[in-house]
């Protein structure tokens, strides 16, 4: 699934599908799945006993009104406020067959191997791609696990040269940042683009599209179609199936 491309961008549903179902579940990943997406992405951060976790939030004050943060709480506990809450190992079960993006929201390096060692357990590698936001996380990955399948996260839209020399094979842009000079700049460095649609803040940014992460319209789709990115990550793989219309344009929330 990530390793080739079909005729139309890849339709990766972010946080799961999170228009389809409760995001980060394995509900959504199977209204995905179902939706046509042909992977789906996810969170990772770690609980305070260890626990690899698909949650997209630092705290739970927005998923279930609780202020204390994911790395403050045991597994135990998490299940307990968040019943739905997937591990990692689950994820990857819950998502196959289809490809998996897991967005590693934690920047030290310690954090790769027992990520690297739970994909390679599931033999999910040919279907799971890496995202990180850090060269220097990407450079440590790459050599943990020489045919990992890496996503660069940047935050600079211009920085894509320096993705592939830290060892990264795609290089997500942002909707607004999505030019037909900075897909070329990926082309050239030797990545596979992918666009993630909506607004990367909860106060919208000049130049950005007036949706909240992961939502788009049809104009704006068509947009990014138009640079023929590799994917496309939106809360709603029906989209780029044709399966639906595009909602009207809600205000923006929280970035990925």
């Amino acid at each position: 699934m990530i390793a080739s491309t079909p005729p139309r961008p890849l339709a990766i549903a972010h946080r799961g599908g999170a228009l389809l179902a409760p995001e980060n579940t394995a509900q959504a990943f199977r209204a995905a799945a179902l939706a046509g997406a042909d992977a789906v992405e996810t969170d990772i951060r770690l609980t305070r006993d260890g626990a690899l976790v698909c949650v997209h939030d630092a705290d739970l004050r927005r998923l279930c009104g609780d202020p204390r943060a994911v790395a403050d709480l045991d597994l135990t506990t998490l299940r307990r406020l968040l019943p739905p809450v997937m591990t990692l190992a689950e994820a990857i079960g819950a998502s196959a067959p289809l490809g998996l993006l897991l967005d590693v929201k934690r920047m030290e390096p310690e954090v790769l191997p027992p990520i690297l060692a739970a994909v390679q357990a599931a033999e999910a590698g040919p279907r799971t791609l890496l995202g990180l936001r850090d060269f220097g996380l990407i450079a440590t990955a790459r050599a943990l696990a020489p045919t990992a399948i890496i996503l660069a996260f940047a935050a600079d839209p211009d920085s894509a040269a320096a993705a592939r020399a830290a060892g990264a094979d795609w290089f997500r842009l942002w909707q607004g940042d999505a030019t037909a000079e900075r897909s070329a700049a990926v082309r050239a460095a030797g990545l596979r683009l992918a666009v993630m649609v909506g607004q990367p803040r909860s106060v919208p940014l000049p130049g950005y599209p007036p949706f909240p992460v992961g939502g788009i319209d049809r104009d704006g789709l068509d947009r990014i179609r138009a640079l023929a990115p590799d994917a496309i990550l939106l809360d709603d793989p029906r989209l780029l199936a044709g399966k639906t219309q595009p909602p009207a344009a809600p205000p923006p929330q929280a970035g990925p």
